[in-house]
């Protein structure tokens, strides 16, 4: 009974790529696809996070390698799923990650034009030509799943946040939209939305205050950890979820925090 559910986490022989893979949720990603047993190409806008993140899987035993990769660069995208294929052979499993945007800084009034499609190039128009960009090896390989991290404000109306909330909204649609067109490949996809996580991100805008207010809506009273998301991110990787796509998860301890 124990090997079974072993087998139904184990990520052996398979390949995975992790976007924004140098601290945070990514990081938490791409050592726990690691110690599951896939093969890591961990991706960062700066390439010192991404080795440091590869040199600790590697030490810890498991197979990883680093580049770095501008998302909002189509040329970047292409290149980080060229060295994934130089390097490990194919890819099965896409961790789109890499995100920006939000903390309540949106002011319509205080944003530009610019602003906003920087915004959607990274976390729409990214992981939809970065999941293109990876079918074919996916299908070819006969294993393929696709995990976009999302967002609770895809869902939340807060002020200041439009843009970050109505990206991340269309990510979750996209990707149910998308499912259609990958699952005949073997390709499933599917979302997570953290709630209220400890991350740099988010330490840049809590307060006690605000902390106190997100846990008054929260029925586990705590924040969430990146290993929470992580476990999240390993669920839909793994073959334990090949009848799941289409899904958008939220991992919230049950409630909803707002700044």
């Amino acid at each position: 009974m124990a090997k079974n559910i072993e087998s139904l986490f184990d990520l052996s022989g398979k390949v995975a790529v992790v976007t924004g893979g140098g601290d945070g949720i990514g990081k938490a990603s791409c050592i726990i696809l690691a110690e599951a047993g896939a093969s890591v190409m961990v991706s960062d806008l700066s390439l010192e996070k991404a080795q440091a993140v590869a040199d600790e899987i590697a030490r810890a035993g498991g197979q990883a390698s680093a580049t770095a990769c501008d998302v909002s660069r189509s040329d970047d995208l292409k290149a980080l799923i060229n060295a994934t294929v130089s390097t490990f052979g194919t890819i099965n499993i896409l961790v789109n990650n890499a995100g920006r945007g939000g903390g309540g800084r949106e002011n319509p009034y205080n944003i530009d034009r610019a602003y906003v499609e920087n915004i959607y190039a990274i976390n729409v128009f990214a992981p939809w030509e970065l999941s293109k960009l990876a079918a074919p090896y996916m299908k070819n390989s006969g294993y393929g799943s696709i995990v976009n991290i999302t967002s609770m404000s895809s869902v939340n109306k807060d002020p200041d946040m439009a843009i970050y909330a109505s990206s991340k909204a269309a990510l979750n649609h996209m990707m149910a939209n998308l499912a259609y067109d990958y699952g005949p490949m073997g390709i499933r996809i599917n979302c997570i939305g953290p709630g209220a996580t400890r991350t740099h991100a988010l330490a840049s805008v809590l307060t006690p205050e605000i902390e106190t207010r997100m846990l008054a809506h929260t029925p586990i009273h705590r924040l969430g950890e990146v290993n929470d998301i992580a476990g999240a991110v390993l669920y839909f990787a793994a073959p334990v979820s090949s009848w799941v796509s289409g899904q958008t998860l939220m991992v919230n301890g049950g409630g909803v925090q707002t700044l």
